[in-house]
């Protein structure tokens, strides 16, 4: 059974995570189109570098997401379970992103 910290965690772990897909989306197209009108191998390494932490993003959402589909039952607090590490990555990741999508967009 999941208690309500727990799926309140596990509910705005999903939304970071999918503004993290979102915003890692909007940088791949716009280093797709900067690629096509530079021919740059510096943004081929963007466009790379960014499709990886996108793969990234989805796996750690999903799995963030897989105990409201799966009944999982968790050993232990939840201090010491992957929700809140994983939780934290996303976020530094979103702020992270979102920074570096403002500048990729002026």
């Amino acid at each position: 059974m999941i208690t309500e910290p727990a799926l309140a965690l596990i509910y705005v772990s999903i939304v970071v995570g999918t503004a993290n897909v979102v915003l890692l989306l909007g940088l791949i197209k716009d280093y797709w189109k900067t690629y096509h009108e530079v021919k740059s191998g510096f943004t081929i390494g963007l466009l790379y570098f960014s499709t990886i932490l996108l793969l990234q993003n989805v796996l750690a959402t999903l799995f963030i997401a897989l105990p409201l589909v799966l009944p999982i039952e968790t050993q232990g607090p939840e201090l010491h379970g992957p929700r809140i590490p994983l939780f934290l990555i996303n976020l530094v990741q979103l702020i992270a992103l979102s920074i570096l999508f403002k500048i990729t967009r002026n």
